[in-house]
């Protein structure tokens, strides 16, 4: 769908391929999980030996071979939000930036609508009324979730940090996506080599659980630990062309060792006993990628 999407309304993108790198036993045994599942949902993958990987991306190292995603590809983000909030307010839709939801009231259960009430950074508070409420309200989605649901029904949010690090040295080139193989339990995919639109190499986000969704600057004393997870597949990389770029900040709905990549899903659903509200949790950065499959579901979820 994003593929379509973007070719449609001319949204920069570039099919790049991915390689999930294996060094030992026990990852390529992670591999064959990931493989497996994805099989199972119609999603192409095939093993390729370390011999390939060599040929492919003659930098990247994997001992015991790699498992490749063909249909792997990058997006420029802020060209395609800014086209989807363009559409949105084409179509009648009002976007009101700065505002708090302090409060959602079931109207009659839910079945004559919702009753939502905002407080704006000016001071103004706004209510209004919905038939539906989707609450796709990224790292504050389980506060807002909170807000309606029974005590009995709450959630605790949780928050992984991820520093991207930028790198400045022309070498190694590189033209696929790198990851290391999944670690069982880790709350990202690893320390993995991704690339912008006009080619640029960056890596990460790495792991770094915290208590505040607001911390997104970048720890620089990281860095040591970044350079020996990317050497690990990419050992030709020069250290010092690394530099912390940005953070992003994943929401979570386990904590820390609680499950990890491919334990816990995202949250789609509708609430029993509340009509016409549809909970997105947890929804991490695949969320984007995946906003129009993700949409499509929600659509179907309430109108059939």
């Amino acid at each position: 769908m994003m593929y379509e999407f973007c070719e449609k309304h001319r949204i920069p993108h570039r099919k790049t391929g991915k390689l999930i790198l294996a060094q030992d036993e026990s990852q390529l045994e992670a591999l064959n999980g990931v493989y497996s599942h994805a099989i199972d949902h119609g999603v192409p993958m095939h093993f390729i030996s370390c011999k390939e990987v060599q040929t492919r991306e003659p930098a990247a190292v994997a001992k015991f071979g790699a498992l490749k995603s063909p249909g792997t590809g990058i997006v420029d983000s802020h060209s395609l939000m800014q086209y989807l909030h363009g559409a949105f307010e084409d179509a009648g839709g009002d976007v009101a930036l700065a505002s708090c939801v302090s409060s959602i009231i079931p109207i009659s259960g839910g079945e004559m609508g919702y009753q939502i009430t905002a407080d704006a950074s000016s001071g103004d508070t706004a209510v209004i009324t919905a038939d539906t409420v989707i609450n796709a309200a990224g790292l504050g989605a389980i506060a807002v979730s909170n807000l309606l649901l029974p005590h009995d029904r709450h959630m605790k949010a949780y928050f992984c940090k991820g520093t991207y690090f930028s790198y400045s040295a022309s070498h190694p080139r590189v033209n696929t996506l790198l990851y290391p193989a999944p670690v069982k339990g880790l709350g990202g995919l690893g320390t993995h080599l991704t690339l912008d639109i006009a080619g640029r190499v960056r890596f990460g986000p790495d792991v770094e659980w915290v208590d505040n969704p607001a911390d997104l600057v970048p720890n620089a004393a990281r860095m040591d630990a970044a350079v020996q997870a990317i050497r690990i597949y990419l050992p030709g990389i020069e250290a010092s062309a690394l530099s912390p770029d940005y953070c992003g900040m994943r929401p979570k709905i386990v904590p820390e060792g609680a499950g990890g990549v491919g334990q816990v899903d995202f949250v789609i659903r509708e609430e029993k006993g509340f009509p016409g509200y549809i909970n997105l949790l947890g929804i991490e950065s695949p969320g984007l990628t995946s906003s129009l499959a993700i949409a499509d579901k929600v659509v179907r979820m309430l109108y059939g």
